[in-house]
């Protein structure tokens, strides 16, 4: 199932809407690479909200597309983390070191905006 891109001001929002295999994920990876490209987006918001188990394979892969992303010149932010699955993935060990959080779209959007205020800032 392809996850919907949509796009927002210089942002790109993937909300994932049910539970992804390995294969979408992979999809997810690529659709959004092509889409930063393509709208030359400076920021990204995959948000998680919906699920209720993120393993290691999804963490791995949600952390190579954000840095991925980031070598293409967008800033990646993942919301919508559940308490449980927070709770689980601490206890497995899986981090999403150096990637952003927000508690949910609003704060996503509040980071982004944010972060692109400070990489210009810094560009100048």
């Amino acid at each position: 199932m392809r996850v919907p891109i949509l796009k927002q001001r210089d942002y790109l929002i993937a909300s994932i809407q049910s539970v992804l295999s390995d294969t979408d994920l992979l999809a997810l990876r690529d659709d959004l690479a092509e889409k930063v490209g393509q709208y030359r987006s400076r920021g990204v918001i995959i948000d998680v909200t919906v699920l209720d188990v993120i393993d290691s394979f999804a963490t791995r892969t949600l952390r190579a597309i954000a840095h991925m992303l980031r070598l293409r010149g967008a800033a990646t932010v993942i919301v919508g983390i559940q308490p449980e699955v927070a709770f689980t993935m601490v206890q497995l060990g899986l981090t999403l070191e150096g990637i952003g959080t927000a508690l949910d779209l609003e704060e996503g959007l509040a980071y982004l905006d944010e972060r692109t205020k400070r990489d210009l800032r810094h560009a100048n």
